[in-house]
């Protein structure tokens, strides 16, 4: 049987069960007419997600292009309006680092391939180090066809997948949440009102809403965050000269890291955290002296201490000496200097980090920001999203195979168990690595230093930090 057959005959199936729990086909929708299915002439969807963004419109594509759940009447709720999108000469500021996982996720979607074919960048290689001393640690891809991960702008992702979003799946623009109303068991449906004062019903509400989730609230459960006392800085960059750009920089300075991320042969893109106050600083120079700082934030070794470092360097000889199966460590390199930033590229976002105690209750489940928030220097955070909508619609899959309510507590506590597993073991050790790199403390910079050093000689170790990242 064809799969747009076996679509028509589960589609018929569902009509006549939404039928016998006294639903009608009107308007292109199936609407509620009697109390114990909902609100009288209330719309009816079986996946309502909230929110669009990156990581609610991969989640719509993912159900929409599902074999299983090809049947089921999807409608995503996007907060801005629609807008048409031409590529820009010009790159964006907002970047993401791709991981392999997620490029899987997005081929198997028929995403990556827009992706490629308009723009995007491999990292072959990763370097990190830090500026009180010559500790460093060197992450490798697996070559050509297996990169570390790929820089691709926020805009050329998010329009990729709305390209891929299939017809039948609705997505309303404009569409702005004045409550949501969630049951407490499994005998009622999820609902929400809009302030055009539509009403709407689900099976299961997906809130993909951000790190302000609406959903997150109605849902009541417990959030924990805090801000860190940072700001990131974005910008497009000029490099000095064209080179094989397929390296991602990352130097650990006492008030934040600095990374660079390649876009082109010639172009990287910035994200610089630091404190509030140098962060002001920094957003006010003109692009001359913002390139100068950056230019000593990458290449300074004021910081370094002469006593720390003979005790690095005893301590790499021991670590060769005592681990004969570790790696060389990687060649290290010297970064690319920067000549030029681009006009208005200069932007400034708050760091901090969350974490929602449960992510599902009856008929919702939450996923990327709405779940999750954290800081940016490993680069994990949209990958993270990417990585719940994998496990969601696994677990949406698992249910419908063995005839489960979708929207079920206990059938949505897979998905729960196998993210927070991965997302908090994460955010805790994203948020290690930033406490223990802002500190001039000279044990713990000693501790730090020789630390990193083992890191980057144990390839076991190192091997199994990639495999954490790729979720």
């Amino acid at each position: 049987m064809s799969s747009v057959a076996r679509c028509t005959t589960v589609f018929s199936r569902r009509s006549l069960r939404l039928w016998r729990r006294g639903y009608k086909f009107e308007s292109s929708r199936w609407m509620c007419v009697n109390a114990s299915g909902g609100d009288a002439g209330s719309e009816r969807y079986d996946v309502v997600i909230a929110g669009g963004g990156m990581v609610g419109f991969a989640m719509a594509c993912a159900i929409g292009r599902s074999a299983r759940l090809c049947d089921r009447q999807v409608l995503l709720l996007e907060g801005g309006p629609q807008r048409s999108w031409t590529l820009p000469p010009d790159h964006s500021n907002r970047v993401c680092a791709l991981s392999q996982a997620t490029r899987i996720l997005f081929t198997s979607l028929g995403v990556w391939q827009h992706i490629h074919n308009i723009r995007a960048q491999p990292v072959h290689r990763m370097q990190v180090w830090e500026s009180c001393s010559e500790a460093m640690i060197t992450f490798e891809g697996g070559g050509e066809d297996a990169p570390l991960a790929h820089i691709v702008e926020n805009d050329v992702t998010l329009n990729a997948l709305k390209a891929q979003v299939p017809s039948h799946v609705k997505v309303e623009y404009n569409a702005k949440v004045a409550n949501y109303q969630l049951p407490k068991d499994i005998s009622s449906p999820a609902s929400l009102t809009l302030q055009d004062g539509r009403s709407i019903s689900t099976d299961l509400l997906i809130g993909a809403d951000g790190a302000r989730s609406g959903v997150r609230e109605a849902m009541g459960i417990q959030y924990l965050g805090w801000e860190y006392d940072q700001t990131g800085i974005v910008a497009t960059l000029q490099l000095s000269e064209e080179m094989d750009n397929t390296v991602a920089w990352q130097r650990f300075l006492p008030t934040g890291p600095v990374a660079l991320l390649p876009l082109s042969e010639n172009k990287s893109s910035l994200v610089w955290s630091t404190t509030k106050e140098e962060a002001q600083r920094l957003l006010s120079l003109s692009d001359k002296d913002f390139i100068d700082a950056l230019n000593r934030a990458i290449w300074d070794d004021n910081e370094r201490d002469a006593r720390l470092e003979s005790v690095h360097q005893g301590w790499l000889r021991v670590l060769e000496a005592v681990l004969p199966w570790s790696g060389d460590g990687g060649v290290r390199q010297l970064p690319p200097s920067v000549s030029g930033v681009e006009a208005g590229s200069r932007a400034s976002f708050p760091l901090g980090l969350g974490h929602a105690v449960h992510y599902v209750a009856s008929r919702v489940a939450l996923i990327g920001d709405a779940a999750h928030r954290m800081h940016p220097l490993a680069g994990q955070g949209v990958n993270l999203g990417f990585g719940d909508v994998r496990a969601l619609l696994e677990t949406l899959e698992s249910a419908v195979l063995l005839g489960a309510d979708i929207g079920e507590e206990e059938t949505l506590f897979g998905y729960e168990t196998s993210r927070q597993r991965h997302n908090v073991a994460t955010l805790a050790s994203v948020d290690a690595l930033y406490r223990l790199y802002t500190t001039k403390a000279p044990p713990l910079v000693l501790l730090r230093s020789l630390g990193l050093s083992a890191v980057n000689l144990m390839t076991p170790v190192k091997k199994r930090i990639m495999r954490h990242a790729e979720g």
